[in-house]
């Protein structure tokens, strides 16, 4: 994107600042307050005047993060997640690298012809694989930031492969340490799960471990060295693996009916353009050591399916190996030591790696949740309905 485009894009979200409050403090306006206003950004393939997304302005959106300058790394840079934060970053910042780590081939021939380096310079395509530390290490040679969200997700095929599992999401999560303290990067952020608290399933205790990993990593970092912070949140709509592309699917195949593993079962859900803001937002205000979890709402997975397809019936065919009922991301056990912000909680590490006196941002200590606070998706505040849903949905459009 051009500087002028990106000028425009500034401006634009400035006066909606003015109009609806310091979107630099944002740490969240609740959920009503999230303003669905639409900005237009340039379309990465063609030029600087033609739309691409039509986005709700996300209740993580924070002015303030600057990557200007900066060299960036995303690991599983051709995912879901991967994509829009490197469009994200495209749009909103002028960085001095953006290098996209993923080991698929073809996903990045295919990413570099939207993205291309001779429209973005700035760009950096590495094939390599977590499970490689050296050529970890060969990325990340001057990088500032890491964004981990590199992962083996599926749930069954994680029981079927525990071993590829743990190599990937395990010993990949202490080599990006290991690569991040070789190569001095300032901070990493990684990226977790719901799946993570109280874990049932290979997948979940795979991330567990990985969540772990880094925010012990912060006890070797020293007082200058990098610094290590986990994002949790829970289903991002329609992200690859999403029941929601599934189900729409099935509807434009006419199917009489909709699979529902159980009528009772809930999700988190947030979009993918709010889980790249809530990162970013995280990326600036972490000390290191800290789990981030963002305040989303939930929703039954019958009421979704009755929301896309309408008139279609469900048939229940039952919980799938590794599955839960309903999804948590903060337990009891985690509760001692969460506090709670406008739009997030905050789990502080057991052992605190920073002073609070060293605290930059004073609006960010929070206040401690009552004992035995639990933040489960059947157990939530808010609730998404239709109407939530589809504007959620009309991020995908």
């Amino acid at each position: 994107m051009g500087k002028q485009a990106k000028s425009e894009m500034t401006e634009l979200l400035k006066t909606h600042e003015s109009t609806v409050g310091n979107v630099d403090q944002v740490h969240g306006a609740a959920p009503e307050e999230a303003q669905q206003i639409h900005t237009t950004a340039a379309h990465p393939e063609n030029d600087d005047k033609r739309p691409y997304y039509t986005m709700p302005l996300s209740n993580y959106y924070d002015l303030s993060v600057d990557l200007a300058g900066k060299s960036v790394l995303v690991t599983g840079g051709t995912g879901s997640f991967g994509k829009r934060f490197v469009r994200t970053v495209l749009d909103r910042y002028d960085p001095r690298r953006l290098i996209i780590f993923s080991r698929d081939e073809l996903k990045q021939f295919e990413m570099e012809q939207a993205f291309s380096r001779a429209k973005h310079p700035c760009l950096r395509y590495f094939i390599g694989d977590v499970r490689d530390r050296e050529r970890l290490e060969m990325a990340m040679r001057d990088v500032d930031y890491v964004i981990h969200a590199a992962a083996l997700k599926h749930v069954p095929l994680a029981e079927y492969n525990p071993t590829e599992c743990i190599r990937t999401n395990v010993l990949g999560a202490e080599n990006v340490v290991q690569a991040a303290f070789h190569c001095g990067v300032k901070k990493v952020i990684a990226l977790s799960t719901d799946k993570a608290a109280n874990p049932i399933n290979l997948y979940g205790a795979s991330k567990l471990a990985s969540d772990k990993i880094f925010v012990a990593a912060n006890n070797l970092s020293g007082q200058n060295g990098t610094r290590f912070a986990v994002v949790r949140y829970g289903n991002v709509v329609g992200s690859r693996g999403s029941v929601i592309p599934f189900f729409q699917r099935l509807k434009r195949e006419g199917a009489e009916t909709l699979p529902i593993t159980d009528e009772r079962m809930t999700r988190f859900w947030i979009t993918l353009q709010q889980g790249v803001d809530f990162v970013l937002s995280c990326l600036k205000i972490a000390r290191g050591g800290e789990i981030f979890v963002p305040k989303i709402p939930s929703m039954r997975v019958s009421e979704l399916a009755m929301c896309l397809a309408p008139g279609i019936p469900t048939r229940n065919v039952g919980i799938r190996p590794g599955e839960k009922l309903h999804e948590v991301m903060i337990t009891a056990d985690d509760a001692r030591s969460t506090v709670e912000l406008k739009d997030r909680f905050v789990i502080h590490p057991a052992f605190k790696f920073w002073a609070d006196d060293q605290d930059e941002e004073p609006d960010i200590k929070g206040s401690p949740v009552p004992d035995g606070f639990v933040f489960s998706s059947d157990c939530n505040d808010d609730w998404l309905d239709e109407d939530g849903l589809h504007k959620m949905l009309k991020e995908l459009a």
